[in-house]
């Protein structure tokens, strides 16, 4: 294996698929053209080799790195001149990085860090614009008649020491380099996604997708090794979208980005989405592509960033093909916060594109109808809310109160925040006991106003049958149910609180329909939904099938008195009366004062009809548990 020291510059067209979908065969024309009159002569009058040539970009070697960096300035002041004249939307631009570095030799083609660092320079230049290495800087200042801009460290994916980064100032005299490094970006756990994958589309009987052979691919997952199965439909995993604005504060507003992709993502027939809470599960860790595939069961994955600025927002994404650990499309999306919503509708667009997802007209009809605010205040208050729920503590659920309040205030016709404190006022009373009676009206007016202002809305028709289900409305309840039956696109939380609602009802085929598919589009789920599902697998004499859930669910959450004493149940029903008595015996290690009475006297409020929970109560009387509570 041959090793040696080489200047690489990596180059790819900035909007590439856009420019495909205008005007393919002008495009390709014009490329080749381009090839012809200007990189071709450029790289040869620069002493430089081709190494490769896809239809989007270049990787191109130079012996000297002067030459590769004069080349580099030559094109793009080229390509500048060139396109002057040329509407916006039609002008071609490439982004060029070059990297100084150690390179592994394969007959013609080269590899390793020093090509890859290239190849994540140039996805951190601006268009028109070009990003060198410390060491290219090093060896080329005072040697040309252009300045530089310390943009300072940044940590880059798969390269483990920060890169320092300069920007070549095309207009600039050499004398007005910048001399103190700038601040270093916020560093990602994951990767920065202005330095996304390079991208290639090529015409070979139709238009399709290509991994540029010099790119840092991911260590392809293992379908085998899936804890899932995968679906038959394209299956996806939006991962937490990374905060690179310079205030940590921040975040609330990558996630409420990430979560409003999954959202609408999960609209469409043709995908599989993974639930936000298993996505969210990945948050501030250091994982690889593989193993987010592997452990939810997924062929593709979506990384993101974020940085805002005032008023100003980027957006960069990335689509991997897990199985094969090749980067599909990497896209930078800039706009002010007024186009956010019109910059999240790109990037699901270039998602349902890249994986050829064809849109019904219900698809259609689902996206045109996302609840937006009108007011952008109101979408941040929820975003905020939201964010302090998920600390899950009772100041931050009084703080997000307040926020989702402020929501309606600036927007009272936004049927979202009504449904996030319709939901807090809910769990106000079920789960913190406050104030039942004060907190079960107001979560009942929320709903009611949610569905008056978007009667499309699964949450708002899942939180009124909720409520009136412990009013004991149960007609009115089931009718509200059965509404989000019949809503198209239910996302996992969803469908995990309406499973819930009809294992109340003691509608348990439903029940193991609905959360069997809640549970696959969230598998990092609550035990709750193991429980209820196990115990309606059990109501409904299938007790084999109830044992192997619950003691999933066992596992998941050890100290849970319901699934100890489902799964008790099931073993009895098995005849397995040890292990069902094994577990009675941490039932009431857990639980001491646990008794028949009291569970009866305690689900009577939660299930509608008696009978089933006298034959929960014969079951437990057989396996021996305590028909009084001790004293």
């Amino acid at each position: 294996m041959e090793r040696r020291l080489a200047a690489v510059l990596a180059a790819d067209v900035v909007g590439y698929t856009r420019l495909m979908g205008a005007d393919e065969a002008g495009t390709l024309a014009r490329l080749k053209a381009l090839r012809g009159e200007v990189i071709d002569p450029e790289i040869a009058a620069h002493n430089g080799r081709l190494v490769k040539l896809m239809g989007d970009g270049a990787l191109v070697e130079f012996a000297s790195v002067v030459d590769a960096v004069a080349c580099a300035v030559a094109i793009q002041r080229e390509m500048a001149a060139r396109d002057e004249d040329m509407p916006e939307d039609r002008r071609i631009t490439f982004r060029i990085g070059i990297n100084l570095g150690d390179v592994i030799v394969d007959g013609d083609d080269i590899y390793g860090d020093g090509v890859n660092i290239a190849a994540r320079l140039e996805g951190l230049a601006e268009p028109g614009g070009i990003c060198v290495s410390r060491t290219v800087f090093n060896h080329v200042k005072g040697k040309v008649d252009f300045g530089f801009d310390d943009l300072g460290e940044q940590e880059v994916k798969n390269i483990p020491e920060p890169v320092r980064i300069f920007k070549v100032l095309l207009d600039a005299p050499a004398a007005e380099h910048t001399a103190a490094p700038a601040p270093a970006a916020k560093r990602s756990l994951r990767w920065p996604l202005a330095a996304a994958g390079l991208v290639a589309l090529v015409i070979v009987a139709g238009l399709a997708l290509w991994q540029r052979p010099w790119e840092p691919r991911e260590e392809p997952a293992s379908v085998e090794a899936m804890a899932f199965p995968l679906p038959d439909r394209p299956s996806i995993a939006v991962l937490p979208f990374i905060n690179m604005s310079d205030d940590p504060n921040q975040d609330y507003f990558a996630d409420g980005m990430t979560e409003d992709l999954i959202t609408d993502l999960s609209k469409l027939s043709g995908l599989f989405v993974i639930a936000r809470n298993s996505s969210f599960s990945y948050k501030g860790q250091q994982v690889k592509v593989r193993q987010v595939a592997e452990e939810l069961g997924v062929r593709y994955v979506l990384e993101g960033s974020v940085r805002r600025a005032g008023d100003q927002v980027r957006i960069n994404a990335q689509l991997i093909d897990a199985t094969t650990g090749g980067h599909l499309w990497a896209e930078r999306y800039d706009g002010t916060l007024a186009d956010i919503f019109a910059l999240q509708d790109r990037v699901t667009e270039k998602i349902v594109s890249a994986l050829a997802v064809k849109l019904t007209i219900e698809d259609r009809k689902a996206l045109e109808n996302s609840v937006r605010p009108l007011n952008l205040d109101a979408y941040e208050y929820v975003l905020r809310g939201r964010a302090k729920l998920a600390q899950a503590n009772r100041q931050a659920t009084i703080e997000a109160r307040k926020l989702f309040e402020k929501a309606i205030e600036a927007d009272p016709k936004y049927a979202r925040a009504y449904v996030n404190l319709g939901l807090l006022h809910y769990h106000e009373w079920r789960y913190w006991g406050v104030d039942r009676d004060r907190n079960m009206a107001r979560a009942l007016e929320l709903a009611r106003e949610a569905i008056t202002l978007a009667d499309a809305s699964a949450g708002a028709h899942v939180l009124l049958a909720l409520v009136l289900q412990f009013r004991g409305e149960h007609e009115a309840a089931d009718r509200e149910a059965d509404r989000v039956l019949s809503i198209r696109g239910l996302q996992a939380e969803t469908l995990g609180n309406l499973g819930g609602y009809l294992w109340r009802a003691v509608r348990y085929r439903e029940v193991v329909d609905i959360l069997e598919r809640a549970i696959r589009l969230d598998p990092l789920h609550t035990p709750d939904w193991l429980m209820w599902l196990g115990h309606s697998y059990l109501r409904l004499e299938l007790s084999e099938t109830a044992t192997a859930v619950l003691e999933r669910a066992v596992k998941r959450a050890p100290d849970y008195v319901a699934v100890h004493l489902y799964l008790a149940m099931s073993y009895a029903m098995l005849d397995r009366m040890e292990e069902a008595r094994t577990q009675m015996n941490e039932v009431l290690r857990i639980n001491p004062k646990f008794s028949i009475e009291a569970y009866v006297r305690y689900a009577g409020r939660n299930f509608r009809y008696r009978g089933a929970l006298d034959r929960d109560a014969e079951i437990m009387a057989r396996i021996g548990f305590p028909a009084q509570s001790r004293k």
